[in-house]
C-alpha cells in the first residue's frame, strides 16, 4: 500500500472514534508499530498498537465509553489496555522511554515524549506512526526513514545498534526474524552488533528465544534465518545440537555431505509443501542423530545406521531444553524422525504389500506427513535422480492407497485384543498374551491370514496350543 493511501483505508467508524475521543480527551493518538509496516507492505495483520502522549490506560478508560459496550481489558503493571473490535486486536499505551540493567532485560519504564517513544522501538520499519488527530487523521509520521529503508528492504535500529540490542538481546532475533519473514537484509553495522552482543542472548528466558525461533521456522524459507542465526554465532547458544551437524569429514578420499546445510535445504523443501510447524520441526531433526552414529567403513564408507531410532530418543530431551511442548505435538515429531527412512528403503526396491501393511500400520494417520517429510529429504542437485525418487515415492503413495483400501491398516488394531485372550485362555497380563497378541498382528501384516475375526481367532488357538494352553471354561 502507498503511503498517500493510507488514510483512506482507516477512514472507518473505529479509528474515527478513537481520533474524536482523543481530541475530547485532550491528548495525541497515534497508530504505531507493526500494524502500519504491515499495510505499506501490504501483508495482514490483526494487532493494532495505538500510542497516546498521556496514560493509556486513563484514554482507554474514557474511550470505553464511547465503544458501545466493547470490553476493555486494563492492565495496570505495564500501563497498557487492550480490546477486540471485529476480530481484531487493538491495545493502548501511554508513550514512554526505557532504560536497562546491565544483567536484566526488563526496561525500567518511565513516561516520556512521542519521539523518545519511537527511539525507543526495535526498527525503524516498526517506528512509523499514523496520525489519529483530527487535524492530521492518516497522516504519516516518520522521521526515523522507516519508509525509506522499508523501500529499501533494510532492517535498521532507530538508536545505535550495539545499545539497542545490548538493551534488549531478543531484538538480535527478531532482527533474524524479520529478515527471514520479509526476505530483507540487516544493515551492516547492525549485523556487526548482533555478532559482538551474541552472549547477551543468554540473559532472555528460554520461552521468548524459543517463539522466536518459531517464527523463524514458520518464515517462507527459514534457512535464511538459520543461515543468519549460525553466521551471527546465536544458533550455536541457543541450539548446539543443530551446528553439531555442521562440517565435511574426509577419509580415504571419502567425505559425507554437510548434514547442517543438507538440514536446511530440507526444511526450505518441507516449507514449499506444507504450513505445519511440527512436519518442519520434524525436517529440522530428522537426522541430529548423525553426529552420534557416523562412523567409517572401509568398503561402505561413511554410515550413519541407527540415527533415525536415536533422533527419535533425542526428542523429548531436546523439545525440553527447548520449552517446546511435550504433548502430542512431540510426539509426532518423534514418530517422523523414527520412520523417515521407511519410505525411501521402500522406494528403492519392489514395493512389497507387507513393507507397505507396516509402513501403514507404523505411520497411521501421520502418513501424508510422513511422504512430505521423505519427499523433502531429496536435496540432490541431479534433477534426473530427484525426478527418478520423487516418481519412486509416488509408488509408494499409490501402493499405500491400494492396500488400505483393501485391508484397512491405517489407524488399526488387531481384529483380536489382550482382554479376549485373556478371558478365553485364563490368563492374567504376561509373556502368553504378548506371544499371542504379536503373532496375530504380524500375521496379517505379512499377509499369511486376512484381517478378519475369524482367521485371528483361528491363528490364537493355534498359537495357545503351541503354548499349552488350555481354554477356559469361564464363560
Amino acid at each position: 500500500m502507498k503511503p498517500e493511501e493510507i488514510r483512506q483505508h482507516i477512514d472507518g467508524p473505529i479509528f474515527r472514534t478513537i481520533a474524536k475521543a482523543a481530541s475530547d480527551y485532550g491528548v495525541s493518538a497515534y497508530i504505531v508499530g507493526g500494524y502500519v509496516r504491515d499495510l505499506l507492505l501490504d501483508r495482514e495483520s490483526k494487532d493494532i498498537d495505538i500510542v497516546v502522549d498521556g496514560s493509556g490506560i486513563d484514554f482507554a478508560h474514557f474511550l470505553s465509553e464511547r465503544l458501545q459496550g466493547t470490553q476493555v481489558n486494563y492492565f495496570k503493571n505495564f500501563g497498557t489496555a487492550m480490546f477486540h473490535h471485529n476480530g481484531v486486536e487493538y491495545e493502548l499505551v501511554g508513550a514512554r522511554k526505557e532504560s536497562y540493567k546491565r544483567d536484566s532485560r526488563k526496561p525500567i519504564v518511565e513516561d516520556g515524549t512521542l519521539e523518545e517513544d519511537r527511539e525507543r522501538r526495535d526498527f525503524t520499519m516498526n517506528a512509523i506512526s499514523v496520525s489519529l488527530n483530527e487535524s492530521s487523521f492518516g497522516d504519516i509520521i516518520d522521521p526515523l526513514g522507516g519508509i525509506k529503508h522499508l523501500n529499501e528492504k533494510l532492517i535498521v535500529t532507530p538508536l545505535d545498534p550495539a545499545i539497542t540490542y545490548s538493551d534488549d538481546p531478543l531484538r538480535m532475533m527478531r532482527a533474524i526474524r524479520f529478515a527471514a519473514q520479509l526476505g530483507f537484509r540487516i544493515e551492516e553495522n547492525s549485523f556487526e552488533a548482533i555478532k559482538s552482543q551474541k552472549y547477551r542472548i543468554k540473559i532472555v528466558s528460554q520461552e521468548r528465544i524459543t517463539e522466536e525461533l518459531n517464527k523463524i521456522i514458520l518464515s517462507p524459507k527459514p534457512s535464511i534465518g538459520f543461515k543468519l542465526l549460525d553466521n551471527t554465532d546465536i544458533l550455536e547458544l541457543i541450539f548446539p545440537r543443530l551446528t553439531a551437524l555442521k562440517g565435511v569429514e574426509i577419509k580415504n578420499g571419502l567425505g559425507h555431505k554437510d548434514n547442517f546445510f543438507h538440514t536446511l535445504k530440507v526444511l526450505d523443501n518441507a516449507a514449499e509443501r506444507s504450513d505445519d510447524l511440527w512436519l518442519r520441526w520434524a525436517a529440522i531433526l530428522h537426522d541430529i542423530a548423525k553426529p552420534d552414529t557416523k562412523q567409517f567403513d572401509n568398503t561402505s564408507g561413511w554410515t550413519f545406521h541407527g540415527h533415525e531410532d536415536l533422533g527419535a530418543k533425542l526428542t523429548p530431551g531436546i523439545f525440553r531444553s527447548l520449552k517446546l511442548p511435550l504433548d502430542h505435538k512431540m510426539k509426532f515429531v518423534q514418530k517422523l524422525v523414527r520412520l523417515h527412512l521407511r519410505p525411501i528403503s521402500l522406494s528403492k526396491k519392489e514395493v512389497s504389500a507387507s513393507g507397505i501393511r507396516r509402513l501403514l500400520y507404523d505411520a497411521g494417520e501421520d502418513l501424508d506427513s510422513l511422504m512430505i517429510l521423505c519427499e523433502s529429504d531429496i536435496t540432490s542437485k541431479n534433477e534426473v535422480k530427484v525426478k527418478k525418487f520423487l516418481e519412486n515415492f509416488q509408488r509408494v503413495r499409490v501402493k499405500c492407497k491400494e492396500v488400505e483400501e483393501s485391508d484397512k491398516i491405517k489407524n488399526w488394531q488387531p481384529p483380536i485384543g489382550g482382554e479376549e485372550i485373556m478371558n478365553t485362555f485364563g490368563l492374567k497380563p504376561g509373556r502368553e498374551v504378548g506371544i499371542i497378541k504379536t503373532a496375530i498382528r504380524e500375521a496379517i501384516l505379512e499377509g499369511e491370514i486376512k484381517n478378519e475375526y475369524e482367521a485371528a481367532k483361528e491363528l490364537m488357538l493355534i498359537k495357545a496350543q503351541e503354548l499349552g494352553l488350555q481354554q477356559s471354561n469361564t464363560p
